[in-house]
């Protein structure tokens, strides 16, 4: 059967022979084994239900066999014989152009050479999975090469539910991930329910099926460290020779080499993995690989000299480094971590002076000891970056649940008023009064005929319009608007796609607009094929994320999680194509409710209706209630776009001074 026979026909008709599992994979972390007899009985009665009952005797024994060796039960049996990967959306069996645009969506996100674990249907962050079992995708992908441009596919963490009659201007697919009733949110929970296969963990891009391969964030942490330098160097001095200190190069975090180069620094990031090493510097995200730490040190001091612009693996534990260039009087100028800390005991964060192979065999066989050394290495970890701060190194959190985890280890990374960190969030610092309150946040969209030379047009156009635009904007966003200018006319030469032909960039609501309403009337001329607009969660509106996105709030309601759930509803009935809504992303299960969205440019006319009316509320919902906490950048975003949209009425905030506070006794 060829590919198009494969993916109409779903679950195959006739049993297909068992695969070994390929020696060379990335594979993930074997999972807890949480279940008891009976529990497990229940995952292989949920896992056979998918399956006609002649088949049952054969696959019980192998999907039991699964779960004992893997803690989850994935059907490897069952996964495609054909390649994954993002194809033209042309080449998708579809009835409505939408579906075959989200069926290469899902395809780029399998990937092997998008996916960090791939044969288990994770695309980053260790536990990030677009399906629970390679039946879910079968089905899934079946259900929309039969969609019909008035039916909706309900997706329940992976599940297909089935395709429901609706109308032309709802979504095409309905996703949700992990959406617990809120006292079944604790991580054991989620090993619990993962493993009877009734839930999964999406993150944020992976189980929305739009992540772009590592280059989203590398925008983001460009950004970030671009003017995390800015905030620390004296004026007139560059990044040049400036060391960036970090970890993480599995999935996400891949991106931070790459980041450095292009802010001009020494990036120095340790990987316990030597295989995400590898992959990594052979992708080209990172100029050299080092496993020796006297080695690390002279080239890092030659770099220092030099003043470089590189980018370094360290195959170790960054507990090592930090601590080794404290003793020998490396300066870091900026220090951060992006390890998967929101999975601290299945992989996301190694213990320091155990080997990567122990400490996978200590995660399946000695799990409450693996947990012991990993909250051992956090207090350590914590102390050699505390020793750095003192010299004068800027710290800050990533995003990726280090202080939260260091703090419930008992590291020493609490303020003096024992609430608060004593490092801040980027979010806090950087990305949220300079990016987020003012609209700016990581808008992206793939070309979906796969031809490189839609790209290069779209990279055009976007760089025209916000040239266009930046000569109008106020003072407030100039920054804003002349670092995304440079980085859409620099992206090409930074080679930054992997997998679909994929571009991100910051841009407010004027400008994800006016580049959309641009690049569909270069569809509707026959200029470029259709393009698939969205954006990362990491937004200004599609995430509550008390430790992160929202963590610049301060009015008391970063607990809350009323904007995201309001921004997937809102989304849904204005024009996306789909919508997700997930429990979990970067900082952990039960700490976060993230929303994404996705739309198909046609070049029609619909498409322009759609795509002013979407995305202009899914910024400014974010905005808005920026804005209502209080938020002086946000406040001055808001009251402009209401200028500009006379139909946009939002509630204000009024400030109280402070002495009327400070003289009542309370």
């Amino acid at each position: 059967m060829n590919f198009q026979q494969q993916i109409k026909q779903g679950i195959p008709s006739e049993l297909p022979a068992a695969k070994p599992y390929p020696v060379d994979a990335n594979r993930a972390p074997k999972r807890k084994d949480i279940l008891s007899s009976d529990e497990k009985q229940l995952a292989l009665r949920n896992a056979l239900r998918y399956f006609p009952k002649e088949w049952h005797q054969e696959l019980a024994a192998e999907f039991a066999q699964e779960l004992k060796d893997f803690g989850r039960i994935y059907m490897y049996r069952f996964k495609p014989t054909y390649e994954l990967k993002a194809r033209s959306v042309s080449d998708y069996p579809a009835k409505c152009e939408q579906a075959a645009a989200i069926m290469l969506m899902v395809d780029n996100n399998l990937d092997p050479a998008v996916a960090q674990h791939p044969e288990e249907l994770i695309t980053y962050g260790g536990n990030g999975a677009v399906f629970q079992n390679w039946a879910q995708y079968l089905l899934a992908m079946k259900y929309l090469s039969e969609m019909e441009s008035d039916q909706t596919l309900h997706l329940y963490s992976g599940h297909p539910m089935g395709l429901f009659p609706s109308s032309k201007d709802a979504p095409r697919v309905v996703v949700t991930n992990g959406m617990m009733i809120p006292n079944y949110s604790q991580p054991d929970d989620w090993e619990k329910f993962n493993a009877l296969g009734v839930t999964q963990y999406g993150q944020m891009t992976a189980g929305s099926f739009m992540y772009i391969g590592p280059q989203g964030i590398v925008h983001g942490t460009t950004i970030t460290v671009m003017n995390a330098f800015r905030k620390v160097l004296n004026t007139g001095d560059t990044s040049e020779g400036k060391i960036f200190l970090t970890a993480g190069l599995g999935g996400m975090s891949g991106a931070q080499p790459k980041a450095g180069n292009i802010a001009k620094c020494i990036t120095v990031c340790a990987e316990v993995n030597s295989k995400a090493a590898t992959k990594r510097h052979q992708q080209g995200w990172v100029d050299e690989l080092i496993d020796n730490m006297d080695a690390l040190i002279t080239r890092v001091k030659e770099a220092q000299s030099n003043k470089e612009v590189v980018s370094i693996a360290y195959i170790g534990n960054i507990v090592d480094v930090w601590e080794a260039f404290y003793d020998q009087e490396i300066f870091v100028h900026l220090g951060s971590d992006q390890t998967s800390l929101h999975n601290p005991w299945s992989g996301g964060y190694y213990p320091v002076d155990i080997s990567y192979e122990e400490s996978n065999r200590l995660i399946r066989e000695e799990p409450d000891l693996f947990k012991v050394k990993v909250q051992e290495t956090l207090k350590r970890h914590a102390d050699a970056v505390n020793k750095h701060t003192a010299r004068g190194t800027y710290f800050f959190d990533y995003g990726n649940a280090f202080l939260l985890e260091a703090s419930r280890a008992g590291g020493d990374v609490m303020a003096e008023n024992g609430i608060d960190f004593k490092y801040p969030s980027y979010v806090q610092d950087i990305l949220g009064p300079m990016c987020f309150d003012y609209g700016f946040g990581p808008f992206r969209w793939v070309c979906a005929s796969g031809k490189s030379e839609d790209l290069d047009k779209t990279d055009e156009i976007a760089a025209q319009v916000l040239t266009k635009i930046m000569a109008e904007s106020p003072a407030e966003i100039q920054q804003q608007m002349q670092d995304n200018i440079t980085w859409i006319k620099d992206a090409k030469q930074n080679k930054l796609v992997v997998g679909s032909q994929a571009r991100i960039l910051y841009a407010d609501a004027q400008g994800r607009i006016e580049i959309a309403k641009a690049f569909n009337d270069a569809i509707n001329s026959g200029e470029i094929g259709p393009v698939v607009l969205g954006r990362d969660h990491h937004d200004v509106s599609g995430t509550d994320s008390p430790f992160r996105e929202t963590s610049n709030i301060y009015d008391g309601s970063r607990f809350t999680a009323d904007m995201a759930i309001h921004n997937v509803i809102g989304d849904s009935f204005r024009g996306a194509t789909w919508v997700s809504i997930h429990n979990g992303g970067g900082v952990g299960w039960g700490e976060v409710t993230n929303g994404g969205f996705g739309m198909l440019l046609d070049g029609t006319i619909d498409s322009e209706r759609r795509l002013k009316s979407m995305l202009l509320f899914d910024v400014n919902n974010g905005i808005a209630r920026r804005s209502w906490a209080r938020n002086e950048e946000a406040n001055f975003a808001i009251k402009r776009e209401m200028a500009r949209t006379p139909k946009l009425k939002v509630t204000l905030a009024n400030l109280v001074d402070d002495d009327i506070l400070n003289n009542l006794s309370l």
